[in-house]
């Protein structure tokens, strides 16, 4: 019986060859796909202004991800990442947290971000000179944090601080990151841990012969130090006057204390009243200085108040323009106070 051309040798090596043109032309093109879905930008749409916040939940993995983000149109294709992931070994060492994927990222730079732990911190901001009362609102505020502190419990706060008083001051200005869903305690106990860290640093670098106890009355000293300049050259000159009046048992008699022990009485104006009333703040009728901070210091103040410049200065009197006139006798002050405050160049 003779054989039919399909069955000669030749024929079906030609058809070997034709099938595998087609596959590897096959396996080149998806190659290609596979090359360009790894390396094209992620669509971050206008709408999420250049930007797209997602978070990896605890023991998610890197298939539920990818898959989320596909199906939220980011991801172009979920299929050749999870491959990648999953043959180069990155695919179990993705970290849980809240990710910012900026425009342009690709998604290999998604892959090396999560395994990374590359996470987007929210952050909130306490300013020098704010009161305890305004730091906890600022952080309450903030939408990203849950809030499970009454700021007018006092009982409340002082066991969250850990003392019999109310906690004014003890807390630290700085800038704070902390992930979504952070509570205000946790955000007021790191501010509190890193006051008492820095304020033992400078402790053990102060000055020698200073009229302090302990370091807390440097913090007390340091707070009114903050709330009497936002000059930073002046800060050390203000702590050699205060330093020197106490080491002369002469009372501080400065504003910002008298105007702390009003609260909310005050309404802007201090009046020669307020100078005359008795509380435990108003340091124009007590000696030394008062029960408490007046405000949150910061670490230039505190180093200002343990490290004071000290010089024959008892007085200062604003000049109007944000720096202060120092003097060494009543009398030179009081000429400066009737310049500088009153107007009378004369």
């Amino acid at each position: 019986m003779k054989s039919s051309n399909s069955d000669k040798p030749g024929a079906w090596h030609k058809q070997l060859l034709l099938w595998s043109y087609i596959i590897a032309v096959c396996l080149l093109l998806r190659g290609g796909f596979f090359f360009q879905n790894l390396h094209s930008p992620l669509n971050i749409s206008d709408s999420q202004q250049g930007s797209f916040l997602f978070t990896v939940q605890s023991g998610q993995t890197f298939s539920q991800t990818s898959k989320q983000l596909y199906a939220l149109g980011v991801l172009n294709s979920d299929f050749d990442i999870r491959v990648y992931a999953r043959l180069s070994g990155k695919a179990d060492q993705i970290k849980a947290g809240e990710y910012q994927l900026e425009n342009g990222i690709t998604a290999l730079g998604l892959l090396d971000k999560l395994v990374s732990g590359d996470v987007y911190y929210q952050r909130v901001r306490i300013l020098e000179g704010w009161t305890l009362r305004q730091a906890i609102q600022e952080i309450q505020s903030h939408p990203n944090i849950r809030v499970t502190l009454d700021v007018d419990n006092m009982d409340e706060l002082q066991r969250l601080f850990g003392t019999t008083y109310y906690p004014e001051g003890l807390l630290f200005p700085d800038t704070y990151n902390f992930n979504t869903g952070t509570t205000d305690k946790e955000i007021i106990q790191r501010a509190s841990i890193l006051l008492q860290q820095i304020l033992n640093e400078e402790w053990q670098q102060r000055a020698v012969g200073l009229p302090f106890e302990n370091a807390y009355e440097a913090l007390i000293l340091a707070s009114i130090i903050e709330k009497e300049t936002g000059q930073a050259d002046e800060r050390d000159l203000i702590a050699g006057v205060f330093v020197n009046r106490l080491q002369n048992n002469m009372r501080l008699q400065t504003d910002p204390t008298v105007i702390y022990g009003l609260g909310s009485r005050f309404n802007g104006d201090l009046t020669k009243a307020h100078l005359q009333e008795l509380t435990p703040y108003n340091t124009y009728r007590i000696d030394g200085l008062p029960p408490t901070p007046i405000a949150l210091a910061g670490r230039e103040s505190i180093k200002a108040a343990l490290n004071p410049y000290i010089n024959g200065y008892l007085y200062f009197v604003a000049r109007g323009d944000g720096s202060h006139y120092f003097s060494s006798t009543l009398e030179e002050h009081n000429t400066a106070v009737d310049r500088f405050q009153l107007g009378n160049e004369n």
